[in-house]
């Protein structure tokens, strides 16, 4: 399939972190969480004809010490016990253990040290982990489908196996990103942004602007609840208002980002209202902060995102970007031949939406209004501790 290039990214410039053991990452049938999702999205970058155009390297199984930079012994220990046994549960009913559990997170662990890794050594400026994202992970418990926090443990890697100074970490999810937050809340050396649907009216019920970090890490978290049906404009704008501004105050070493994709409008278990255009114009935003603040840094995971068409489109967007690769907008007839086999429906037949989300001209105004604000206050927040104009 053709494509063109818009930009002048090296084509070794970017890898990515996938393997079919990411499939053993699987609740069960019926449970949100589709492993599918992953292979999907890489066999639709490989119908697209980008793996020749990427770095590819299959995930490793992270170690017990690695799993400790953020998690308790007795967790770890709790986590193989399930795993070993093959049923229980993790949190109160959204987490149920599977037999091979713990390894099988352990390779998603794995995955996103092997991108921090490739990034850190110089054999590619940016990486992403499809498989990554598990940001409602705590110290000492599973939540949200998520067994171990990829993302907390990354940063605590890059400070202090690889001895950067900072760390941004900006997460997109729809969900609030609390298993990071929490245990990151006192780390000044990495600044959290997350873009989240209020807890007022989702899942965790956290992420609120006065959740501002402790001690010496007071400040460093910034939490940007966003209002029901947010769409693209409102979206987009908080983002530019926001993001660039604090990556120039704080000169991360590094961007780590997660990308779940569950704030698109079709997503079953949310209430946000973007379309895929939203993510490629956040992957501009993104790569251009990454090369003018952090030296070009940039190593993406992924997140949540339930409805599996919108996950697979989703994160091929943001790859193509990366690349610099204008991809057509038709999809490859032999995916979605296998997206049909595969899920048992009809997938879309572009890479964009057709479709646009239904908003009438006062709730569009609404939201707007009541972003506007909301980026006003977080600011007024920020200004004690850096300067975003």
């Amino acid at each position: 399939m053709s494509f063109n290039m818009v930009s002048v990214t090296s084509l070794a410039d970017v890898g990515l972190v996938y393997g079919d053991v990411y499939l053993n990452y699987n609740f069960g049938r019926g449970h949100p969480l589709n492993p599918y999702r992953y292979k999907l999205f890489f066999d639709l970058v490989k119908s697209y004809g980008l793996l020749d155009k990427v770095r590819h390297v299959e995930p490793r199984m992270a170690g017990v010490e690695e799993l400790k930079l953020i998690h308790e012994d007795s967790y770890i220990e709790r986590v193989k016990k399930l795993s070993e046994r093959g049923y229980g549960m993790l949190d109160f009913g959204d987490t149920p253990a599977f037999k091979g559990m713990y390894e099988a997170s352990c390779f998603i662990v794995g995955g996103t040290l092997n991108a921090v890794d490739m990034v850190m050594r110089g054999e590619c400026t940016h990486a992403f982990n499809p498989g990554g994202g598990h940001h409602h992970a705590a110290r000492d418990r599973g939540a949200g489908f998520c067994v171990f926090n990829d993302v907390a443990i990354a940063v605590k890697y890059l400070l202090e196996k690889w001895g950067v100074k900072r760390v941004m970490v900006v997460d997109i999810d729809v969900h609030h990103g609390d298993g990071t937050q929490w245990s990151l809340y006192s780390e000044p050396r990495a600044l959290k942004v997350d873009f989240h649907e209020s807890g007022m009216y989702l899942y965790p019920g956290t992420g609120f602007m006065d959740e501002m970090g402790e001690g010496e890490g007071y400040g460093f978290m910034v939490n940007i609840p966003l209002p029901p049906r947010t769409h693209n404009e409102a979206y987009l704008y908080a983002f530019k208002e926001i993001v660039p501004p604090l990556a120039e105050a704080f000169k991360p070493d590094v961007i780590v980002q997660q990308s779940g994709v569950d704030t698109h409008f079709e997503d079953p278990l949310a209430h946000l209202a973007l379309t895929t255009q939203a993510y490629s114009e956040i992957a501009d935003v993104m790569h251009e902060v990454a090369h003018k603040y952090a030296g070009g840094k940039y190593v993406m995971v992924g997140g949540g995102g339930y409805n599996v068409e919108t996950v697979a489109r989703g994160w091929t967007i943001m790859l193509s970007r990366l690349l610099g690769v204008e991809l057509p907008d038709e999809l490859p007839s032999s995916w979605i031949e296998e997206f049909k086999q595969v899920m048992g429906y009809e997938p879309p037949k572009t890479l964009h939406d057709e479709a646009k989300p239904f908003i009438s001209e006062g709730t569009w105004r609404s939201v707007m209004a009541d972003v506007e604000q909301l980026v006003k206050q977080v600011k007024k927040r920020l200004s004690q501790f850096f300067k975003v104009e």
